[in-house]
C-alpha cells in the first residue's frame, strides 16, 4: 500500500489526519484518528483494535456475548488497511481522509464474528464453484430536522428552497429540486470516494428518498461501497444542516426504509445461471431463498424497531414468496432479458448490516443450488398475508440460533454469537421505564 499511500498524499496536500475505520454488527462505525504522515508506518507494521469491537452495542457500548467482548478481558487483535480503501472525506469541518481497515487474515487472534469477513466466508463457496456473482443495493432513506417536536420525535426536514417541511409524493421532481443542494452533493462525494451510484427518486414515505447502488461484479467491494454510502449519506447530510437514518420504521404511519438486494450468477464463461433456460438453478436458488428465509430474517431485520417495519399495509412482503414482476412478494424476479436475470431480495431493512445481509441471501442461494430445491408455484395476486416468518425479534433468534444452513455458512460459532449480542441489545432497550407505561398503568 506504500505506493497508493504516497500517491493519495501527493493529490491531497491539504489533509492531515486519517480515519481508520470498520464496521461492527450493529452497522455503525468504529476506529482511530492518526495523523496521515503515520500512514505509511501503520501499513508496513500493522496495529491493533480491541478483539471484541464488533460486538459492540448499538449504542457503542462494550457487551458480552457468550463470553466475548468482557468476560475474556477484551484482548487486541491484529488489524491491516485495506488495499484501495484510502478515500477524501470532505464533509466534515476540514477535509480528512478515511481508509477501512480489517482484522488480519490468517490470525489466531482475529475475531470469527468481524462482519466483512463473514461475507468473504462464504463467497469463498461460489468461488470454489466456479461461480461469480453479481449484486446491487438498494436502499431507502429519510431526511429528518435536526431538531425534534415537541414529543421528542423525529419531524420532517425543511426544504432550503420551499422553507416547507417535506412531504411523501412520490417521485416528485419539486421534492428533489427542493433537497437538490443535498442529493447532488451526495452523488458528487459518491463519485469522489468510487462508489458507484445509479439514479435519485423521491419516495412515498415522508421526507423519503433512495439513491441506487450500481451492479457490481466484485461482490465484496459492492458490500463496501454500500456501507460507505451510508457513510457518505449521514455525514453530507448534516453538512447540510439534516438528520438522514436508514431506520427502518421511523414513523408508524409512513413507509419504512427497504434494504433490496439484486443477484444474479454467471459461470466463467459469461452466462447467467439464472437464464430458465439452463437446467432450472433460478428456481433452486429461490426455493433455498424462502427455505432460509424464516432463520435469517434476524439479520434483515436485525432490531426491534426494523419488526414495526414488518407490518401489513406497509409495501412489506410478510411472508416466504416469490414471483415474476409482482412487488408484493419477498423474492421478486424483474422483467429482463436472459443475460441480466436476476433475483431481488425486498425483505431487508436499510438498517440491516450490509455484509451480514448479502452473506445470509447468499448462503441461501448456495444452499439452494446445492440442494436442488424448488419453491413452488409462483405468486401471481397480490400478497399481504402474513404467514411463515417470526413476527419479533425474540421469536427470529431462536430460529437464526437453531439455523444449520446459517452455521454451515456464516459459521457454526458466529450464530450463537451473533444471537448473543443482539438479546444483549434487546435486554438493555428494554430495560427502561417509559413515559407511557405511567400514562397507562400508574
Amino acid at each position: 500500500m506504500k505506493q497508493e499511500i504516497e500517491q493519495f498524499k501527493a493529490n491531497n496536500p491539504d489533509i492531515n489526519e486519517v480515519d481508520l475505520i470498520i464496521l461492527d454488527i450493529p452497522g455503525n462505525f468504529y476506529g482511530k484518528r492518526y495523523a496521515i504522515d503515520d500512514l505509511e508506518k501503520l501499513a508496513e507494521k500493522g496495529l491493533k483494535f480491541p478483539r471484541g469491537m464488533p460486538l459492540m452495542s448499538v449504542q457503542g457500548h462494550a457487551i458480552d456475548a457468550l463470553g466475548h467482548g468482557i468476560e475474556d478481558g477484551d484482548p487486541d487483535a491484529d488489524i491491516e488497511l485495506i488495499p484501495g480503501s484510502i478515500k477524501r472525506v470532505s464533509w466534515e469541518s476540514e477535509p480528512r481522509a478515511q481508509v477501512m481497515v480489517r482484522y488480519a487474515q490468517g490470525q489466531s487472534d482475529s475475531p470469527f464474528w468481524e462482519p466483512r469477513n463473514i461475507l468473504k466466508r462464504v463467497l469463498k463457496r461460489f468461488e470454489d464453484d466456479g461461480i461469480f456473482p453479481v449484486v446491487a443495493y438498494e436502499l431507502e432513506f429519510y431526511l429528518f430536522d435536526q431538531q425534534r417536536n415537541d414529543d421528542g420525535l423525529v419531524q420532517p426536514a425543511i426544504g432550503p428552497r420551499s422553507g416547507q417541511r417535506d412531504n411523501y409524493a412520490v417521485l416528485n421532481m419539486d421534492r428533489l429540486a427542493d433537497f437538490g443542494d443535498c442529493l447532488s452533493d451526495i452523488t458528487r462525494t459518491c463519485i469522489e470516494q468510487d462508489v458507484a451510484v445509479g439514479p435519485i427518486s423521491a419516495e412515498v414515505g415522508l421526507g423519503q428518498y433512495e439513491i441506487n447502488l450500481l451492479h457490481n461484479a466484485d461482490v465484496m467491494a459492492a458490500a463496501d461501497q454500500c456501507v460507505m454510502f451510508k457513510r457518505i449519506v449521514k455525514g453530507v447530510a448534516m453538512k447540510h444542516g439534516f438528520q438522514a437514518s436508514f431506520m427502518a420504521k421511523p414513523y408508524l404511519d409512513h413507509a419504512g426504509n427497504g434494504l433490496h438486494l439484486h443477484t444474479s450468477l454467471y459461470d466463467k464463461d459469461g452466462n447467467n445461471l439464472f437464464n430458465e433456460e439452463l437446467e432450472g438453478k433460478l428456481l433452486h436458488a429461490v426455493g433455498g431463498v424462502l427455505e432460509v428465509m424464516p432463520e435469517s430474517l434476524s439479520i434483515f431485520a436485525p432490531n426491534l424497531n426494523a419488526f414495526r417495519r414488518l407490518a401489513p399495509n406497509n409495501n412489506v412482503p410478510l411472508s416466504p414468496t416469490w414471483g415474476y414482476e409482482n412487488r408484493s412478494v419477498a423474492a421478486r424476479i424483474p422483467s429482463s432479458d436472459a443475460k441480466n436475470q436476476r433475483i431481488e431480495y425486498r425483505v431487508g431493512g436499510a438498517d440491516a448490516n450490509p455484509y451480514l445481509a448479502l452473506a445470509s441471501l447468499m448462503a441461501s442461494i448456495h444452499w439452494g443450488l446445492k440442494q436442488a430445491l424448488q419453491p413452488g408455484p409462483a405468486t401471481e395476486e397480490l400478497s399481504v398475508e402474513s404467514s411463515g416468518l417470526p413476527t419479533d425479534l425474540r421469536a427470529a433468534l431462536r430460529l437464526t440460533e437453531t439455523s444449520e444452513v446459517l452455521k454451515e455458512y456464516l459459521g457454526e460459532d458466529f450464530i450463537p454469537v451473533y444471537c448473543a449480542q443482539k438479546r444483549s441489545e434487546i435486554d438493555a432497550f428494554e430495560d427502561a421505564i417509559s413515559a407511557r407505561e405511567y400514562d397507562w398503568y400508574l
